[in-house]
């Protein structure tokens, strides 16, 4: 029988991992459902997920929108919602196998779809906003239907149940990504649902997370003061959220981001050279309410890259490795040996160190 909620308290619980290749060479969904398991116990069984990159060349120019729904009412309304503000090219179930682990499972749909031109411009905006805006509107206007993932050539596959079985269901053997990222969930403080499962994804942003957000009211306040609304019932929601404002909308550079979600102590700032100090505390002056409090280690995916980074007092474990021209982060050395066992050059990063890692130019 599965633990409830508030049962038990594990403080460094929920695992994190990733990997991805420079060269942009596609792998396997095998390998990442590998290295959760090493890392079962820091899971409880209410919340597994993935994350792939360029596992849809074939529809790489289109947007993947994937959805949960509670039933077939609810998919025929947002069916209908999209076709009047959307070409769908495509409209698919998103292949699972049965297996007694995974229970109680929504309707799991995926659709590929493009902006409708004459719309974009009459609203002038690109078809990034155009799109969350659409991802927005269906998660908090059409009651059953959520997007979790909306993004180009990759998607998200997430359940309720263990990672290393959320992965057997949704059949990742059968995907090839230059990037993977996974999570095995141990709610404390947030229900274990489908949609509350990580990664979070908006556009092609994804984030997985271990830890705990102290700061969520006070940074979900402040992104929602931005159109963005906060409906999943997961604090790790606010980081995807806070990641696409700064890095999309704002164009802070990645190692910038960190420095606004994992601000340095004003102590810290004073003793850099004053070129780094003055731009430091331009962030911290300008995005106060989106610096992320309490204990954490997240990885954050993108189109080309994926960037780790744990909170400024490093509270929860984080390394990384590589071998040839794969990189590998996780929670644990023993989840990067379960994806390579000869896997070199191991390093914990320091507290609020962004780790960044990019595929060469071309290879994705």
């Amino acid at each position: 029988m599965r633990p409830l909620e508030g049962e038990f308290r594990n403080p460094s619980g929920c695992a994190i991992s990733a990997v991805i290749s420079k060269n942009g060479e596609r792998m396997s969904g095998e390998k990442i459902i590998e290295s959760m398991k090493p890392m079962h116990e820091r899971s409880n069984g209410l919340g597994g997920g993935f994350a792939g990159y360029g596992i849809y060349p074939e529809y790489r120019d289109f947007f993947a929108l994937h959805l949960f729904f509670t039933d077939k009412t609810v998919r025929h309304a947002c069916e209908d919602y999209l076709r009047g503000v959307l070409e769908i090219v495509k409209a698919e179930v998103i292949p699972t196998r049965t297996i007694p682990a995974i229970t109680d499972e929504p309707l799991i749909w995926r659709y590929f779809v493009t902006p409708l031109r004459s719309v974009l411009a009459s609203m002038q905006v690109d078809e990034n906003e155009y799109i969350a805006r659409v991802v927005m509107h269906i998660n908090t206007a059409i009651p059953g239907a959520f997007v979790f993932s909306s993004g180009k050539n990759m998607g998200v596959f997430k359940a309720v149940g263990f990672p290393e079985d959320v992965g057997v269901f949704y059949r990742l053997e059968e995907y090839g990504a230059y990037c993977w990222t996974a999570h095995g969930r141990y709610p404390t403080n947030t229900p274990g649902w489908w949609g509350g499962a990580h990664p979070f994804a908006l556009l092609d942003w994804t984030v997985v997370h271990n830890g705990e957000i102290s700061s969520y009211d006070a940074n979900r306040r402040c992104i929602e003061m931005y159109g963005y609304e906060c409906t999943l019932q997961t604090d790790t929601e606010v980081i995807t959220y806070i990641a696409d404002y700064l890095l999309r909308k704002q164009g802070l550079t990645l190692s910038e981001c960190a420095s606004v979600i994992a601000a340095p102590f004003w102590s810290t700032i004073e003793k850099k050279p004053a070129s780094e100090r003055e731009t430091l505390k331009y962030l911290r002056t300008v995005f106060p309410g989106l610096l992320v409090t309490g204990p954490f280690s997240i990885i954050l995916g993108f189109t080309g890259g994926l960037m780790a980074l744990n909170d400024r007092l490093k509270l929860r474990s984080m390394v990384t490795a590589e071998k040839g021209d794969r990189v590998y982060i996780a929670s644990e050395e023993a989840a990067i040996r379960a994806m390579e066992p000869a896997a070199e050059h191991f390093y914990a990063p320091s507290g609020g160190e962004p780790v960044i890692v990019r595929v060469r130019e071309g290879c994705y």
